[in-house]
């Protein structure tokens, strides 16, 4: 009975090596990725005592900066162009919601007007965005 050449028979052990190699560079990505994934435009949120509140991805926003500037999402809208936008992104959707965030330094009468003009829209539910304490 011949046994045969060593190099003709399989291998019992799976080598890992190369898939912890893998991992371990998706997850420095990950890391390195994962703070730039926040909302676009930068804004100085005032600070509120509630837990903080998680905000799914597909979520619109409406950022008000401290010139009184307004985006939607990313996008900059004058605020007479707000309704029409927010009338053309939900389309026939029953349930419309929008979270605010606005930067400290906006008057709160332009935040208040901003919101009007958001509910005149047929938005029916509004989050506000804020930081939590320190």
């Amino acid at each position: 009975m011949e046994v045969g050449n060593p190099q003709d028979q399989t291998l019992s052990q799976i080598n890992v090596t190369p898939f912890v190699d893998v991992m371990l560079v998706l997850l420095v990505i990950f890391m390195v990725t994962a703070p730039l994934l926040q909302f676009g435009v930068e804004v100085d949120l005032p600070e509120a005592s509630k837990k903080e509140l998680e905000i799914p991805k597909e979520q619109v926003v409406l950022t008000i900066r401290g010139d009184e500037s307004l985006y939607l999402n990313k996008d900059k809208v004058p605020i007479e162009e707000l309704a029409a936008r927010l009338q053309t992104l939900y389309g026939e959707q029953s349930e419309k919601e929008i979270f605010v965030q606005a930067d400290r330094q906006v008057s709160y009468g332009f935040v208040a007007r901003a919101m009007g003009v958001v509910q005149d829209a047929g938005v029916n539910q509004l989050g506000l965005i804020t930081e939590p304490p320190e």
